[in-house]
């Protein structure tokens, strides 16, 4: 191998930033890691301007890691010059690769956001209810700030990507799986999340080799789990089923259930869909002894947030993409 250093860029879009604080998770692999790589544009971390990157050739960067989905225009913006500027583009963490926490957001219009956020929320003191705007006019010139978009997007609905890193943050491990395939040229076929295929499930100390049966639905507000026994057999909604594994149980081991940060596993389109089938699949309702329709149908009702059940980490990914809302604007 050359012993030229890789170029590496790394940047923050709609995202609570602990992707950022993921990468220092390797701790001292970053050591090992910096050896091979020079990271070059990392916001957080250092000085950067996009003016550098603009003047930058087409692919100068080896490997440019974005997380975080994309919901201003100027993410929109960075995300096309990045994917100009880098060899590969990896979409690092949930948010860029399914649209994660913010793709929530998807559920309401921009002006119901803006009205929440800076007019109607319990905690706004704003009586001259000012909200942001692209451009104002101040005494000292005019300010502009990027655009609000409709919808959140994860990366791969705004620009071609060649990996995904999952997680709420990615694991170390996975991201240090990551620099070294990256560094050594070992990289599986574009288009591969890199993490394990099968599921959660799978891997989870709590499932034992028999078949599960569910007759009743509780949260973690009116029970304390069991930590030796499946979360589903206990009446808890826990995505392990539909979710890929790669995060180390550690949610599980928390004794919380899994949420599906680490997206589906291959030949799953829609993790919400596919987690109603396999719960229907655990209530045993064909069976003579098995709960009736209606009585599915009561369970079901005592899930107080079923999208936040079932698309938390991935509603903008998803069939559903988020609420139909009646005159809204496209803004691709």
């Amino acid at each position: 191998m050359s012993n030229k250093k890789l170029k590496v860029g790394l940047y923050w879009a709609a995202s609570c930033g602990g992707c950022e604080i993921a990468v220092l998770d390797i701790n001292e692999t970053v050591l090992q890691v910096i050896e091979s790589v020079d990271i070059l544009f990392w916001p957080v971390a250092m000085d950067s301007k996009y003016a550098d990157i603009r003047a930058k050739e087409d692919g100068f960067f080896d490997a440019f890691f974005f997380n975080g989905s994309v919901r201003t225009e100027e993410q929109e913006e960075l995300a096309h010059l990045f994917r100009q500027k880098s060899k590969l583009l990896i979409a690092f963490g949930s948010c860029a690769h399914e649209g994660c926490i913010p793709g929530l957001a998807n559920l309401a219009s921009r002006q119901e956001v803006f009205d929440r956020a800076y007019l109607s929320s319990p905690s706004t003191d704003n009586p001259d209810k000012i909200i942001p705007l692209k451009e104002t006019e101040v005494k000292e010139g005019k300010l502009g700030l990027p655009g609000f978009h409709d919808r959140v997007k994860p990366l791969n609905q705004v620009v071609p990507v060649d990996y995904y890193l999952p997680g709420c943050p990615p694991p170390p491990d996975l991201i240090i799986n990551a620099f070294t395939a990256i560094i050594k040229g070992k990289l599986p076929t574009k288009g591969t999340v890199l993490a394990p295929e099968h599921t959660l499930c799978e891997d989870c100390d709590r499932n034992p080799v028999r078949e599960k049966k569910m007759d009743r639905i509780t949260d973690l507000l009116h029970t304390t789990p069991d930590q030796d026994k499946c979360f589903l057999e206990q009446g808890i909604i826990c995505m392990g089923p539909v979710t890929r594994a790669g995060c180390g149980q550690r949610c599980i081991n928390g004794n919380f259930p899994c949420q599906g940060c680490m997206g589906p596993p291959p030949g799953v389109s829609d993790m919400g869909a596919k987690m109603v089938s396999a719960l229907a699949s655990i209530m045993n309702i064909d069976n003579e002894e098995g709960m009736s329709d209606d009585d599915v149908a009561k369970l079901m009702a005592k899930i107080r947030d079923p999208i936040g059940t079932f698309y938390m980490y991935n509603l903008p990914a998803s069939i559903l993409g988020g609420r139909w809302i009646k005159d809204e604007k496209d803004t691709d």
